[in-house]
């Protein structure tokens, strides 16, 4: 077996949701938790030197998947073409141990029914046997993907299997990321002059009262101030991947 995989270029990304929109449409999912691609989105740091950061994932198809052995009824296998990890629909029965075992949230769910059976990103395999990449990689406008042989991924651009704050697990991706640099100021900055500034508004009243009120960022007032992979419930899985909240 040649195992396939991803690169991603986090450097690219700007949350277009491209990928998980077009995932969607090839695979028939109605809107809603049962996303494929997600793409997490997440705010650190504050004015003026805040980040935001982007991460478009769909499953690892890890050499030693997690959500393989905990499924008890031998629902989810390893195919040997492409080294995909796929669901077998006619064994699933919900149970959610899957969910609960894989450490990077790709075992989905299209509801909180009992019994919902789980379905994931199945690297478009039925695109590969036609010759044709994944939907998602073909979708990017700012092409943030490639796809191929995991060698060929990793002579290419390196081997980073995780971005920061993906999980530390000993289940590796096959997907090699390019992370963010660390941000450099391009021009020196007087923050002081700059907050002065931002602070006066001529006649009209300041616009705060105190530097603090702008750089002292209290707990819970970001939306997303991390990256959260593993979500079990629909309402978790929105929180961390859509961009119409907060």
């Amino acid at each position: 077996m040649t195992q396939y995989g991803f690169f991603f270029d986090q450097t690219r990304c700007y949350g277009c949701q491209a990928c998980a929109t077009a995932c969607k449409d090839w695979n028939n999912l109605e809107p809603g938790p049962e996303k494929w691609m997600c793409v997490y989105e997440w705010e650190t740091g504050a004015f003026p030197s805040m980040r935001i950061h982007e991460l478009a994932f769909s499953c690892g198809h890890c050499d030693n998947p997690a959500c393989v052995p905990a499924c008890p009824e031998g629902a989810i296998f390893k195919e040997d073409e492409y080294g995909a990890v796929l669901v077998d629909q006619d064994k699933c029965v919900g149970c959610r141990s899957c969910a609960e075992a894989c450490p990077y949230g790709a075992p989905k769910f299209a509801s909180e029914d009992p019994g919902a059976k789980m379905s994931k990103c199945t690297m478009c395999i039925d695109r590969l046997a036609a010759g044709d990449l994944p939907q998602c990689v073909l979708a990017c406008p700012i092409r943030a993907f490639d796809f191929g042989p995991m060698d060929e991924m990793v002579a290419k651009y390196g081997n980073d299997r995780r971005v920061e704050g993906m999980p530390d697990t000993d289940v590796v991706v096959n997907e090699v990321f390019k992370p963010l640099q660390p941000k450099q100021d391009v021009i020196p900055l007087d923050i002081e002059r700059l907050m002065a500034l931002q602070k006066k508004r001529g006649t009209l009243p300041d616009t705060f009262e105190s530097v603090s009120d702008v750089i002292d960022i209290p707990e819970g007032i970001r939306f997303r101030d991390s990256l959260h992979m593993k979500n079990l419930t629909a309402q978790e899985v929105m929180r961390a991947t859509r961009n119409d909240l907060g």
